[in-house]
């Protein structure tokens, strides 16, 4: 089962081993950043690296070696604030199971491929709102609750100061120091929705932030409503609480779907919300601690740089300031956060998780799709490696079209299609059979269109080119064709024999 609160998840985090405290006294500006970066590209204490194949960065840390073991990291204190703070808690995959309650991803991938097998409606998007639907049926929409809240022990309103919070700067170019793991809840002035993302946000005074969020996130769409009535926005940003929030803040679900109730589904139970003190919205009552606020419609506030996941700065621009009106919390919270840079970091594991938990939903948009991986190096947007069982000419360029209008998979920048028989989670399998495969003038295309607002190589913002590769085994009727090779394989029978004998050879 996941966890209830933060606090028993790292509780039972130490127990396991995934932990470590220290109780050294550390700056916020930097300092943790550093210490983190090195806990997450060292090898976890199986010895086991993030990712198939060779270790990242060659089996070191680019600047300074392995270095130690990559486990979560509390700091017990923190240079000008009385509250301990957690990194890295999600920064591995036995980490992640653990926060999601489950053994494995796929077979997590396999509760929700259930919940897409009623009779398809009219259309595809019907089909995946109707199978989530379903949530609902089994009881797993939040519960508003009345009386007292863990969240909401302590209350600040007049005296809230949020810089009293342990909020860390990540990078030395930094705009300065930002929130980086909290829970941002919005909801549309009109038809109520409710939407839970995951927004940096960059503090500048005790009551003054800025909401940094990308046009086409639904909280931004939520603001954008607000500010057309003339209206202030409500929000909270909550921090901690059930151990699948912070993965279901950052799920693609399909819009109009609330996270709440998908984190219900991952809990195996309704969530707990309760009114917050001063804005009209409901939060997670076992937040470890939870900021209240408006963010005002007529007034923004230059925002960055930040040393962003695809491991560069993203670039300092205008965003809305948000004010606070208060911050509640539990006695003695934790403040949870993280730093995202060149992988891997937490938000690799998050990444991954995505993958593989909305391989079910791909594939109702897809059927063509069997498999697929973002790879390591792509920061999720920039590659896409997809496995098809190809069945006419020309297939491959169908489905590299058909990623280009799923969802978030639209911001895809390079799309490679392969073989059904090839390991699309083997990077050395995938390179050989498209440097064997490819001409580049037959199986290489170029469109445009939209692309992640952080891809600094597009020539506008959010905008440019995007690379279609076919690396499937050529047909006719495909362009210039030759007779195609067949692939080296050994035959079943003999694969069979010389592993059943296998120790009689010495080995």
């Amino acid at each position: 089962m996941a966890y209830d609160d933060l606090q028993s998840f790292l509780t039972t985090l130490e127990q396991a081993g995934e932990l470590r405290r220290i109780s050294a006294c550390v700056d916020p500006v930097l300092e943790i950043a550093e210490i983190a970066d090195r806990a997450s590209k060292s090898p976890t204490r199986a010895g086991q690296w993030p990712a198939s194949g060779p270790a990242p960065f060659g089996g070191r840390n680019p600047r300074h070696g392995t270095t130690g073991v990559n486990q979560a990291l509390v700091f017990q204190n923190v240079k000008g604030s009385d509250i301990p703070l957690a990194i890295n808690t999600f920064g591995s995959y036995e980490r992640l199971h653990m926060a999601l309650g489950c053994d494995n991803l796929d077979a997590l991938a396999q509760r929700i491929a259930e919940l897409t097998r009623p009779e398809p409606p009219v259309g595809l998007m019907d089909k995946i709102r109707k199978g989530l639907d379903l949530l609902k049926l089994a009881g797993y929409g939040p519960k508003i609750r009345t009386g007292a809240a863990l969240c909401q022990q302590v209350v600040h309103t007049d005296d809230a100061d949020i810089t009293r919070l342990p909020v860390i700067q990540c990078w030395p170019k930094d705009g300065g120091k930002y929130i980086t793991f909290g829970q941002v809840i919005t909801r549309h002035p009109e038809s109520g929705a409710r939407n839970m993302g995951m927004y940096r946000v960059q503090v500048f005074d005790k009551k003054l932030t800025a909401m940094h969020w990308h046009m086409h996130h639904d909280g931004a769409r939520h603001f954008r409503a607000w500010k057309k009535l003339g209206k202030p926005c409500p929000l909270a940003i909550v921090l901690g609480g059930e151990s699948v929030l912070p993965y279901s803040a950052t799920a693609p679900l399909p819009p109009g779907i609330d996270e709440h109730l998908f984190a219900g589904f991952l809990m195996g139970r309704g969530l707990d919300l309760v009114a917050c003190k001063t804005i009209p919205l409901e939060v997670p009552a076992n937040a470890e601690i939870v900021v209240e606020g408006f963010v005002d419609p007529s007034q923004t506030i230059l925002e960055g740089p930040f040393g962003d996941h695809t491991g560069f700065y993203s670039l300092a621009d205008q965003y809305p300031v948000f004010r606070v009106t208060a911050i509640t919390h539990r006695k003695n919270p934790v403040y949870p956060t993280t730093i995202v840079g060149k992988p891997p970091q937490e938000d690799y594991y998050l990444g991954k998780a995505t993958e593989r938990l909305f391989l079910p939903l791909l594939k109702i948009l897809i059927p063509d799709v069997l498999d697929y991986d973002l790879p390591m190096f792509g920061a999720f947007h920039n590659c896409a490696i997809i496995k098809i069982r190809k069945d006419y000419p020309y297939h491959a360029r169908k489905v590299i079209h058909a990623v280009w209008g799923a969802g978030q998979m639209a911001w895809t920048k390079m799309v490679i299609v392969v073989d059904e028989h090839v390991d699309v989670h083997n990077l050395d399998d995938v390179l050989f059979h498209l440097a064997a495969n490819v001409d580049p003038r037959r199986d290489t295309f170029i469109a445009e269109g939209p692309l992640d607002i952080l891809d600094h190589a597009a020539p506008f913002a959010g905008a440019g080119s995007k690379m279609g590769i076919d690396a499937t085994r050529k047909w006719p009727g495909e362009g210039p064709v030759r007779d195609w090779p067949e692939e080296i394989a050994m035959d079943d029978a003999t694969v069979a024999t010389v592993s059943r004998r296998w120790k009689e050879y010495g080995f």
